[in-house]
């Protein structure tokens, strides 16, 4: 039985070791939210009732005030936002929360779009791919529960839940050369989250196979992989280019067709995030897959972990990516 007295009251803790569970599933048996079997929450409340827990008053009187909020800021420019916003719906749902999001764009910065949600009492952000400092976010997270995704921070106030990154782009370039590819250019991101970390396993990666490293300037849209394509057809062509992310790749594939190039047969190209874009039939891009479900599913559950006062032991959490093979990459002309 867990020590008890005067001065110490069983915790959530002292439950989930005496159940043999986690302790998030402790917490979520006694919030009464989905996400546990029937026969774990008897398990669960039986072993409650043995230690003698009893939930602390004042918690429960700010559960009863919560909002069942989580804010979420997104970029409208990132096409794989859409899924991560799609794939946090489902997860916040599961635990029996809603979200409220806030955009930025263009005209609106992130300032604007995390003030607009820190009026509709969200209990906790989840911010897509931030552009603010770390010591931003720092700040932000000392006022509430601040979850990043898709960036890294170096700040042990703030959560982060990333795909690695440098592990995705070393997957295309790995897959380019197994095809014989021996002249791969990168187009990066620029000062985009992520980007540092693609460019860095893009470097690693050509260099593990002896290959002279070449990165053009790049960025997040279609606009930014149109000017990336003319100035590759400025000069002799690559045989294959890595391409910061899928809206980034659909522009250059765009300029590159339209200058009569073809592609895969003069050029194989892979994107980043395999958002909706690159499972369209008419794009039909090799990508580097990010895991939305997981993801997604971590950041809400950190979120909650946070609020309800769950020890963390890792702050970072990094979720392998997958590459998925379509029809933009194939042999170079000469191995055919």
């Amino acid at each position: 039985m867990a020590p008890t007295g005067p001065d110490r009251r069983p915790t959530l803790a002292d439950v989930a070791a005496r159940a043999g569970v986690s302790t998030a599933l402790v917490s979520i048996v006694m919030r009464d939210v989905p996400g546990a079997s029937a026969a774990t929450r008897e398990r669960v409340r039986r072993a409650a009732e043995e230690i003698g827990y009893r939930p602390d008053n004042r918690a429960r009187l700010l559960r009863s005030s919560r909002s069942r909020l989580l804010g979420v800021v997104f970029g409208v420019q990132h096409a794989f936002h859409g899924d991560l916003v799609s794939g946090l719906y489902a997860a916040a749902e599961r635990v029996g929360y809603e979200l409220t999001l806030s955009a930025v764009t263009p005209e609106r910065d992130e300032l604007r779009a995390v003030a607009g949600l820190l009026q509709d009492r969200c209990e906790a952000l989840i911010i897509l791919g931030p552009q603010s400092g770390t010591t931003a976010l720092a700040d932000l997270a000392a006022r509430l529960p601040v979850v990043v995704v898709a960036r890294s921070v170096r700040s042990a106030a703030v959560d982060v839940v990333r795909t690695a990154d440098d592990e995705g782009v070393q997957l295309a370039v790995d897959h380019l050369v197994a095809l014989g590819h021996r002249d791969v250019v990168h187009v990066d991101g620029g000062r985009a989250p992520g980007a540092a970390e693609r460019r860095r396993g893009y470097r690693d990666a050509v260099r593990r196979h002896c290959l002279t490293p070449r990165i053009l300037p790049g960025g997040l849209t279609e606009d930014d992989g149109a000017a990336a394509a003319r100035a590759l057809l400025a000069g002799p062509l690559p045989s294959a280019v890595t391409v910061f992310n899928d809206r980034c790749a659909l522009g250059l594939l765009d300029v590159l067709r339209r200058a009569g190039r073809t592609v895969p047969g003069e050029v194989s190209v892979t994107g980043y995030d395999d958002s909706r874009i690159a499972r369209l039939a008419s794009v039909d891009l090799t990508s580097v897959a990010q895991d939305v479900e997981q993801l997604t599913t971590l950041a809400v559950r950190r979120a909650l972990d946070r609020l309800d006062g769950v020890p963390v032991r890792q702050r970072e959490q990094v979720v392998p990516p997958r590459l998925v093979v379509r029809s933009t990459t194939a042999p170079p002309r000469r191995e055919r």
